[in-house]
């Protein structure tokens, strides 16, 4: 069974291609005009860059995870003593805008959290398929020896 489990929030492909854009059009106008160039690709960079967290259960440490381009940036952390996690249903909502009109769009997700020192948390995991947040849920469980809070109904129950 895989000991590292990892999620990394999904960058819309309109914002990866325009990232891409810019840093490509930056790395050739530091070449061949002005290295003030460059600016467009650090913007390009942050465009693309997405974020997450990713958990080795083998070594027991975590990072919050930052990948652009296939890069991952992140510094390991001792995992603390985690005394459950909770797994919940919530919505995620983004903006659009273009040409001044504006649209909100929710899309429902379930998020796992790992809870330590009562009410800390890391957000471990997050999908919008149900059944694979309760497997990596108990995955979690089997290997860290917690117990699973159900918050994805309006009453929460222990599993």
């Amino acid at each position: 069974m895989n000991t590292k489990i990892r999620y990394i929030k999904k960058v819309p492909i309109m914002k990866l291609i325009f990232g891409f854009v810019l840093f490509c059009f930056g790395i050739h106008g530091a070449i061949f005009n002005n290295v003030f160039n460059l600016v467009l690709s650090g913007i390009g960079v942050f465009l693309m860059l997405a974020q997450g967290s990713e958990i080795d259960l083998k070594t027991k440490r975590y990072r919050e995870l930052y990948t652009v381009l296939g890069i991952d940036l992140g510094k390991w952390k001792n995992l603390p003593v985690i005394e459950y996690i909770s797994v919940f249903a919530t919505s995620e909502s983004s903006k659009v805008q273009a040409m001044g009109a504006s649209a909100n769009f929710k899309n429902k997700i379930i998020k796992l959290n790992l809870f330590y020192n009562t009410n800390k948390k890391i957000e471990a995991y997050r999908t919008e398929d149900v059944s694979d947040a309760f497997n990596v849920a108990k995955h979690f469980s089997e290997v860290l020896n917690i117990d699973i809070l159900d918050a994805t109904e309006q009453e929460s129950k222990w599993l």
